[in-house]
């Protein structure tokens, strides 16, 4: 059995639609979603699909990927149900072909682990810009409600010790004149062009940005260190910290996420940015690092990274995000991070 054919994974299917309050607004509609395959992707597409399912939702939904056959093991149950497709296409460099109306629109794609910020600059930064005019170009074309860029904490920079959280008015420093900028500096254009569309065009955009996600749908290749430390630890080996692991940083685990973004889309304020992140869920590598160490009955070692690794690590020491803003609309996240790591080694080990 998959993860994601568990009573556990259901259940939490169940407690997206019930905390999110999306029925309203994608009832009877249809849906795009770029990066379907990616972490957050999936379990968006699963959440939809088993509102489909189980409350009638009757959503259509159309998922845009790169990889087919990856797409097609991890989707290939929902094809024949009438509300799935699965579109292939590489945002940067073709047309989303897909006729007929298009309500709302999720723009997920996007490099979002080191090592690929630093193999592949270029895709990084074409993907969260030109990839971005792209699907922005098509969602005002074929009329959209609503466009979500799901951008990132990365837009804040590093903290330049003047708060102690980043409320979504913050502007931190990026040294644009680094290879490591590209994914951040994509991200906040990104965003800018999501305000050219709504000045010139009409469109209606929400600006998520999201914390440090995690998940039991993380990919083997992703190098982000939580990922890795999850990896170790299902492994039953030792924790590897490639620094002190003094970062403060914050995290979200996945189906809060999915919860927010489905949120947004009905009660999001067109044009406005929104911090997301976890309940309790501030905490430094190092503690991480312990933690998952401690479940696996492991312990954490020291390791000086090779170059084209380090080269995509943050150099941001403290981001911890500010929600107050998503909070007053009443969204709340269910999962801590303890809780929302045990939950993550539950559902991988279902594999």
């Amino acid at each position: 059995m998959r993860y994601y054919e568990s009573d556990l994974y259901k259940k939490e299917l169940q407690e997206i639609w019930e905390s999110s309050d999306f029925g309203k607004v994608l009832q009877d509609r249809t849906l795009v979603i770029t990066g379907a395959r990616g972490l957050i992707g999936s379990e968006l597409i699963d959440a939809v699909m088993s509102a489909n399912d189980c409350h009638g939702l009757n959503c259509k939904m159309y998922g845009v990927v790169r990889n087919m056959e990856a797409a097609r093991e991890r989707f290939g149950r929902y094809e024949d149900t009438g509300y799935f497709r699965l579109i292939q296409a590489d945002i940067n460099r073709d047309d989303i072909r897909i006729d007929g109306e298009i309500d709302f629109f999720i723009h997920g794609a996007s490099n979002t682990h080191p090592v690929y910020y630093a193999r592949r600059p270029i895709e990084t930064i074409r993907t969260n810009t030109v990839g971005t005019d792209r699907a922005l170009q098509f969602a005002a074309d074929h009329h959209c409600r609503r466009f979500l860029f799901l951008s990132s904490v990365e837009v804040y920079g590093e903290n330049r010790g003047d708060a102690d959280s980043f409320p979504e008015t913050y502007l931190g420093y990026i040294d644009s004149n680094t290879l490591r900028a590209g994914y951040p500096e994509g991200k906040r254009l990104g965003e800018t062009l999501c305000q050219a569309y709504m000045a010139e065009l009409g469109l209606d955009c929400v600006l998520p940005r999201i914390s440090r996600s995690y998940g039991p749908g993380l990919l083997k290749e992703d190098s982000k260190a939580l990922s890795q430390f999850i990896g170790k630890a299902l492994g039953r080996e030792d924790i590897v910290l490639k620094s002190r692991g003094d970062q403060l940083y914050s995290y979200i685990y996945v189906a809060d996420v999915v919860s927010a973004l489905l949120f947004l889309l009905a009660h999001g304020k067109k044009g406005e940015a929104y911090n997301l992140s976890g309940a309790k869920s501030d905490i430094t590598l190092r503690e991480l690092a312990q933690y998952l160490a401690g479940l696996a009955g492991t312990k954490v070692t020291f390791e000086i990274p090779e170059e084209t690794e380090a080269a995509g690590y943050s150099k941001a020491t403290k981001a911890v995000l500010d929600t107050a803003k998503i909070t007053a609309l009443g969204w709340r996240s269910r999962y801590p991070i303890r809780e929302g790591i045990k939950r993550t080694l539950e559902l991988q080990r279902i594999h």
